[in-house]
């Protein structure tokens, strides 16, 4: 839009309507302003104020007006003006024009780029700025996890010391592997203590995962599919897994009823699989969210696992309902006696 209204203001038939405004007749030079004086107000800041000469319809001479003011120029009628003493020529106006021109729309488009990776909703706006502010998020770059959900797990392993080296983990809704992460480091999947005994780390998630050293990934999978589940037991050293990890939630639909009892599913499927992928003595953990149907899971652990507890760490955020079912100790399977 800069660039247009230029070519219109240097384009020549807009100067003509200057040279309209003098009566060839008079041959005085005077102006005819097209604006009408306001009263008790100068005219100097007007445009035409600032032209140094006038030039008369069909004649080449030109007419001095009033003494030029400081840095005043005109292309009126001529190829030339003059300012501060030098020379303008018209195509050294358009370059420079133009120049000025394209510095803007330069500018314009970066501010509009920053524009259209803002242009959210006020929620997504507001979740992105919190994001970027997040202290978990930044010390999660600086200790190179994948994402922030690393100090979740890393909280609850400090308290309740879920995860030792030499046991064999199920990671659930392992993408984008932070959890796996700290698995890995955990029970010394990659081997880097020599002195310990060596764990193993399984991921699996609808969602691809990069690779990770120390980890077996099994994506794009579903956990919940009979032909994932047979999988994963191959997968595992002796079929069996000392800890299952469960960070998984569904797609949400922005219904929070619908999405919890989505997630109560997905965490009551996993203990549906229990018996025959969870070693004896086991440790189960899993994010769910408060709502009405969370004693129906509550119930589930505390009859098939010693203990049961309700945790909620540090980085998950004060304002989310989302809080971790650890349970520990596991004593049955699905049809079995206590």
């Amino acid at each position: 839009m800069l660039l247009l209204l230029l070519l219109e203001l240097s384009a020549p038939r807009k100067l003509k309507l200057r040279e309209a405004t003098f009566d060839p007749k008079s041959n005085t030079g005077a102006a005819a302003p097209a604006h009408r004086a306001l009263p008790g107000r100068s005219q100097a800041h007007l445009p035409w104020r600032r032209s140094r000469t006038y030039p008369l319809p069909g004649s080449a001479r030109a007419f001095p007006t009033r003494a030029p003011l400081p840095g005043a120029w005109s292309l009126a009628g001529s190829e030339t003006g003059t300012s501060g003493g030098g020379s303008w020529s018209r195509s050294a106006f358009m370059a420079r024009s133009l120049k000025l021109a394209w510095a803007s729309f330069q500018r314009q488009r970066f501010h509009t780029g920053g524009s259209c990776f803002k242009g959210r909703t006020g929620a997504e706006h507001l979740w992105l700025m919190r994001h970027l502010r997040d202290l978990f998020v930044k010390a999660a770059k600086v200790e190179s996890y994948r994402c922030r959900s690393a100090f979740k797990l890393l909280e609850v392993n400090e308290r309740h010391r879920i995860l030792r080296p030499g046991l064999r983990v199920l990671d659930c809704g392992a993408a984008p592997g932070a959890w796996s992460q700290v698995a890995v480091q955990s029970v010394n999947a990659a081997g880097t203590d020599p002195s310990a005994p060596v764990g193993f780390v399984l991921g699996v998630d609808l969602l691809h995962v990069f690779p990770l050293e120390g980890a077996t990934f099994l994506c794009p999978a579903d956990v919940t599919d009979p032909r994932t589940f047979q999988r994963i037991r191959e997968l595992l050293p002796a079929g069996k897994a000392d800890v299952i990890l469960s960070d998984m939630a569904p797609n949400a639909t922005g219904i929070r009823g619908l999405d919890h009892d989505r997630l109560i599913s997905l965490c009551l499927s996993l203990l549906d699989v229990a018996p025959e992928v969870l070693h004896p003595g086991g440790t189960f953990l899993c994010k769910t969210w408060a709502g009405g149907q969370s004693h129906r899971l509550q119930k589930r652990l505390t009859e098939e696992f010693q203990k049961t507890r309700t945790v909620k760490p540090e980085a998950s955020r004060k304002e989310s309902s989302e809080v971790y079912l650890l349970a520990t100790q596991y004593r049955r399977g699905k049809g079995e006696g206590l």
